[in-house]
């Protein structure tokens, strides 16, 4: 089966160079009405023009497609409204939100400024809550909804200079996880990308010859699928230099310690019990969690559960 995103309509963020253009350029190739958004500052949010986003439409038109351009700052309640009224008005749906809108102020944690943490924090974390939160109603009326996250391994794994940068990403995990579950009877899916590409923001973090390999197209495949009417739920796809891979959080199976060993000295002399990982399993909810360990606990003191 061929996917497509005919008569689908499709918001992408940050969507006037690198990842979110390549990503734009594709679901109009494959038959998506799309709203190239982008909010035209530079790597570290100042400025803004929409030059950029109308180039992108100007592109997608000469080829044949359908798109719209927007500026909204993703970070600004009443500009995500004003672009998800347009939307409506324009074409009267809205299929897919992809949160791709980033910025940058890489510092050290004991140099970096409060704006700095602010200003990533609010377009990462909150600018994907605040477009999420705007075309949710929309999906859950309609009954379809396909929202794919951006998150990086900056947040799920750290890298040095990025405190600001990997503490929204991997929130934005963290938001995919609860919205999920309350998309599900609404058949709205959400999950998350995590790409390593050569964008104006990785430009001068990595070596030219590195930077050849890491094309953004090489991401888009991967998003494309989560935003399709195939995709999963709930997932963390990694995407860069033609791979791909995924993340689960994976729990351990953990000890039960008896009244006597609950204490500092019992943890630190089970501390490679608890992180034995043999019998690890995956937790899709946080209930999840609490029914393992009251059954562990249960079991262990000998009281039968309903």
């Amino acid at each position: 089966m061929t996917i497509r995103f005919d008569d689908q309509v499709a918001i992408v963020t940050g969507a006037g160079n690198g990842l979110g253009k390549s990503h734009a350029l594709e679901l109009a190739k494959l038959g998506a009405k799309v709203v190239v958004n982008d909010f035209g500052g530079a790597r570290d949010g100042s400025g803004g023009s929409s030059e950029a986003a109308e180039q992108v439409v100007a592109e997608i038109k000469a080829a044949g497609g359908d798109a719209i351009a927007n500026g909204a700052d993703v970070s600004n309640v009443t500009q995500v409204e004003a672009m998800v009224k347009e939307v409506m008005d324009t074409w009267g749906r809205i299929d897919v939100l992809v949160n791709n809108a980033g910025i940058l102020r890489d510092k050290s944690f004991v140099k970096m400024t409060q704006d700095d943490w602010d200003k990533v924090v609010a377009v990462h974390l909150t600018g994907s809550e605040i477009c999420s939160k705007a075309v949710w109603p929309i999906m859950r009326d309609q009954g379809y909804g396909r929202i794919v996250m951006t998150t990086s391994t900056s947040g799920l794994y750290g890298n040095f200079g990025q405190a600001n940068y990997g503490a929204a990403k991997m929130a934005v995990a963290g938001l995919m996880n609860t919205l999920c579950l309350e998309g599900e009877k609404y058949d709205i899916k959400v999950n998350c990308i995590a790409p390593t590409a050569a964008t104006r923001m990785t430009e001068d973090l990595m070596p030219p010859e590195v930077l050849a390999m890491l094309e953004p197209k090489e991401i888009t495949p991967a998003v494309l699928f989560l935003a399709s009417t195939q995709a999963p739920t709930h997932r963390i796809l990694l995407a860069g230099a033609g791979c791909y891979a995924m993340v689960r959080l994976m729990e351990s199976e953990g000890v039960y310690l008896s009244d006597e060993e609950r204490n500092v000295d019992g943890v630190a002399a089970h501390f490679e019990q608890i992180g034995n990982m043999d019998n690890a399993s995956e937790m899709m909810t946080g209930g999840d969690h609490v029914t393992k360990i009251l059954t562990m606990a249960a079991k262990a003191k000998g009281i039968k559960l309903g």
